[in-house]
């Protein structure tokens, strides 16, 4: 009995077609898992930086002079919103940026929901305005202060004491507007830095609320200058307030009004 193996002759130009197909269909099936893995790690990127913004740090385009020269039109400020969130309120200097409806804006404005949703997103990253309704100012007043434009050297005080003003616009007045108001509890009453160009609570005295802010629609506290890159620093903190006093405890007397 023939107990010798039979070996089967093969065409040469099979092995060939068999190999590219082979090589063919390794490279699909690495192409394919390294698209997914591109998409899942941007994906993935993207939902981090969302979060962190929402929570933690948000980046702010500043969308106005009114803050000038401490912040110029398109400078992308880091608004820290833990600042508030365990037990601290904004203080007297803070910049800090809020959501102004009820306040300086009546209602928050409708729109298209799918735009509203993209430049939300836009917005929380820092590549588009921010929605109408946030703004950005210096806090000069917080609950039970007594804040006076103007003293007869031209300078706002705050319970009693004139301030200093050195990071106002060069060339700006404290105010045009005279005023005398009594800043609420749980409220803050707020200025731009470029008092000229500036549209805050002063223009909202005969408004609901008075131009006066709630503490709870503060986001948090602008802290550093992000972009552009030459103007990248942390906001210079103020030494304005320094001597004001806390208000009295049986408040302000008559004369003020909040």
């Amino acid at each position: 009995m023939d107990t010798e193996a039979q070996h089967t002759e093969r065409d040469p130009s099979s092995d060939t077609e068999e190999g590219s197909r082979s090589a063919r269909v390794s490279e699909d099936s690495g192409t394919a898992p390294s698209w997914r893995r591109t998409v899942l790690v941007g994906a993935a990127c993207m939902a981090f930086l969302l979060l962190l913004s929402h929570f933690v740090m948000q980046p702010f385009l500043i969308p106005s002079g009114s803050m000038e020269p401490t912040l110029r039109v398109g400078d992308r400020i880091l608004v820290n919103k833990l600042a508030y969130r365990f037990g601290s309120e904004p203080r007297r200097g803070d910049v800090v940026v809020f959501d102004g409806t009820g306040s300086f804006v009546r209602e928050e404005p409708e729109g298209d929901p799918v735009t509203g949703l993209l430049r939300g997103a836009g917005a929380a990253l820092g590549l588009a305005e921010p929605a109408e309704t946030d703004f950005v100012k210096r806090v000069v007043g917080t609950g039970g202060d007594r804040v006076i434009c103007c003293d007869k050297d031209g300078r706002l005080t705050v319970n009693g004491v004139s301030v200093q003003e050195r990071y106002l616009m060069p060339g700006d007045q404290p105010s045009s507007v005279a005023f005398d108001i009594v800043v609420p509890p749980g409220r803050l009453w707020v200025m731009g830095d470029h008092r000229s160009q500036s549209s805050d609570s002063r223009d909202h005295l005969g408004s609901p609320g008075g131009g006066m802010v709630p503490v709870d629609k503060v986001v948090g506290r602008a802290g550093w200058i992000a972009w552009p890159f030459g103007r990248w620093s942390a906001l210079p903190a103020t030494a304005a307030f320094d001597a004001v006093p806390a208000p009295p405890a049986g408040g302000h007397g008559a004369g003020a009004h909040g």
